[in-house]
């Protein structure tokens, strides 16, 4: 049962708790290590590969932080998570206290702690770096804290009803994030999704193997429990029209959509057989189950398989197609490992199962076979020049550095772009050249009755970023609807 006592940094508790232990001993603790399983058994299914920490690391690891004055920790969280509260929880041994301050302002902590970019965001700025030392291992006792009480009797009560309905268009982070929100305040939350499961990219786009689909389920029972609803095989915009939505009652919307589409790179063979984008990749075997007994969905399978680029998206992919019984699986990159934009967890996990990684090298041509097959990958080799816009170097090519790659299938992993489904059906809703939903920064669009957030206005981000943009939407549009009484 969670404690009900004062649980701000000046309660006794906590202030025992920074007494019982200097500075100097907490910092000579040294960080945490997660579990892992074997490289050469995980390639062969799909079970998670980090373990989660043990109730005795997760304290051990909780000791480590000096529950700083002013924690910078907390000013580097998209959805501004009290990160010393919830680890000093820990710490005593409170997991259900933990968690409760976890989902006081994220609704998918399970999650968070799984996939965020944590070493960008709340790790970077913990004051561990700043002593030279690895920082405390945030996420990970995030991971620790949900995982040690998903799935307990109880949690937050349904609150009182205000009257008032909202809708949600996409189920992934950002529409998530928004409905946890807005069910708080007490509004009717129904969410919209096109797919047949709920879970937007957290469940076509994130493989079992980095986040099971069973934590994302216990995250959206969750919710459930808060009176969200959910409406899957609902395309809004095709199967349900704006007008519809009015015509329901829903005094606000909130669109979440996403980047769905993908990009390519418009080079010469790239239209031959087996070359897919990693969205339809992932998703024939996240969502639809390609490669799973009993199951239908077809997908490329090959020995040896190029994944074109460097996110996590691209490292999810190269792993995939271990999984998949590839001999061979080479990560494409033209700039660096240094540039990568993937996380360092995910890049360590892709060379512990053999991944190659080919560093500034950039395709410039798919050769096929008489049957249309791709066969070859013609590659350009690189070096780092001047910076561009973004701070990161440009690649160069190397004059006459030019390779064959022996390949069978390609996954294209160079980015995503809005999904233009909702821009193109809702009369008067302005649009940006990129294709994202024009906001003010409210998040509110040029029709005063829809909010939007996430990838379908950043144009590609992270899960807690999106997240951020679902808790900033419910409170705009919250303060709106309040005052429009």
């Amino acid at each position: 049962m969670m404690n009900t006592d004062n649980t701000t940094r000046e309660a006794e508790w906590r202030k025992a708790l920074r007494d019982a232990m200097s500075a100097k001993e907490r910092t000579a603790i040294g960080r945490a290590e997660m579990p892992m399983l074997d490289a050469g058994e995980r390639i062969h299914s799909n079970a998670e590969v980090n373990q989660g920490l043990s109730a005795e690391a997760a304290r051990r690891e909780a000791t480590r932080c000096l529950d700083c004055p002013d924690p910078q920790c907390v000013t580097g969280c998209p959805v501004g998570i009290d990160i010393p509260g919830f680890i000093k929880n820990i710490q005593r041994g409170d997991d259900a206290a933990a968690s409760a301050v976890l989902r006081a302002t994220s609704a998918l902590p399970a999650v968070c702690g799984r996939v965020c970019p944590q070493e960008k965001q709340c790790e970077s700025r913990c004051i561990y770096n700043k002593m030279k030392k690895e920082p405390v291992a945030i996420g990970w006792l995030e991971r620790y804290a949900s995982d040690a009480t998903a799935g307990a009797a109880g949690g937050e009560e349904k609150p009182e009803p205000n009257g008032k309905k909202v809708a949600v268009v996409g189920s992934g982070p950002a529409g998530l994030s928004f409905a946890g929100d807005m069910a708080r305040r007490g509004y009717e939350v129904t969410i919209y999704e096109a797919l047949h499961e709920i879970g937007g990219v957290l469940k076509y786009g994130i493989p079992e193997f980095r986040l099971p689909n069973s934590v994302v389920d216990n995250e959206l029972r969750a919710l459930e429990r808060l009176g969200v609803k959910f409406c899957p095989d609902t395309v809004v915009g095709k199967t349900l029209g704006y007008d519809d939505l009015v015509a329901e009652g829903y005094a606000g919307i909130f669109v979440a959509s996403g980047a769905g589409l993908p990009r390519f790179m418009n080079i010469p063979g790239e239209n031959l057989i087996n070359i897919l984008s990693s969205n339809e990749y992932l998703t024939r075997i996240n969502l639809m189950h390609a490669g799973t007994a009993g199951y239908a969905t077809p997908a490329p399978r090959g020995k040896r398989v190029a994944v074109i680029g460097g996110g996590n998206t691209a490292m999810d992919s190269v792993r995939t197609a271990l999984r998949m019984g590839a001999e061979k699986a080479f990560l494409v990159y033209r700039r660096s490992e240094a540039e990568m934009p993937a996380r360092r967890e995910e890049v360590l996990h892709a060379r512990q199962e053999g991944v190659e990684f080919m560093t500034l090298c950039n395709p410039i041509e798919y050769i096929g076979d008489e049957r249309g097959r791709v066969t070859t990958m013609r590659v350009q080799r690189m070096e780092l020049g001047e910076p561009d816009a973004s701070g990161r170097r440009s690649p160069v090519a190397i004059p006459g550095a030019v390779e064959d790659i022996a390949v069978d299938v390609v996954i294209v992993s160079v980015g995503v772009s809005p999904n233009p489904l909702i821009p193109n059906s809702i009369s008067g809703l302005d649009v940006t050249n990129r294709g994202t939903i024009a906001v003010n920064d409210d998040l509110q669009s040029s029709i005063p009755t829809i909010w939007a957030g996430g990838d379908i206005v950043r144009g590609g981000a992270t899960v807690i970023l999106a997240m951020g943009d679902g808790r900033k939407a419910a409170a705009t549009m919250h303060a709106t609807l309040s005052a429009a009484k």
